[in-house]
């Protein structure tokens, strides 16, 4: 019987730093608008589930939330604190690990419908969740809630993840050349 490789190497763990870092730069991006801002966190988070597979993306994103929760500053205007994940953003910050592993388990079938179907998924997940907890917090009516934390992103959804679709397969490419004997 083949024994599983289960420890991360110094390049996988590297790379999920990288990862961090970059999700936390994209969330200083962000647009102002009514009640939820627009970052840019919503194209780092699936472009690193893509990049780094299912396991890894996943690994990266969750770093990134709990970082934000025990207060250091990588959220979105150099916030953090739970309070962030329990208000009225936290759903769709609690779900980027969910959305970094299903647009990675997309990417790693490698078939291009795949990182389609595991992008466009992940995103109604990130913003279903972000959209309830929205709506809860704010005890808005569900098509307000709908209106503020779902349909005002789709342009911008549709924007960030073709970019992701497009670019994905030539990053996935430079990581498996980068030292990749561990």
């Amino acid at each position: 019987m083949e024994k599983r490789k289960t420890k991360m190497s110094v390049r996988d763990l590297t790379f999920i730093g990288i990862s961090v870092a970059l999700i936390t730069i994209m969330a200083q991006l962000t647009v102002p608008l009514p009640v939820v801002p627009l970052t840019m966190q919503t194209f780092a988070v699936p472009l690193v589930g893509a990049a780094l597979g299912a396991k890894k993306g996943a690994i990266a994103a969750l770093v990134y939330v709990l970082l934000g929760a025990v207060g250091a500053p990588v959220f979105a205007g150099f916030g953090g604190g739970f309070h962030r994940i329990i208000g009225p953003w936290g759903g769709y910050l609690l779900s980027y690990p969910i959305f970094a592993f299903i647009a990675g388990f997309g990417a790693d079938k490698g078939k291009n419908n795949w990182l389609g179907l595991g992008l466009v998924v992940g995103s109604i997940i990130n913003l279903t969740m972000g959209t309830i907890q929205l709506g809860l917090v704010n005890n808005l009516m569900v098509w307000d809630a709908f209106i503020r934390g779902f349909a005002q992103f789709i342009p911008a959804e549709i924007i960030k993840l073709t970019l992701v679709f497009f670019i994905t397969p030539d990053i996935r490419k430079a990581i498996a050349k980068i030292g990749n004997n561990g």
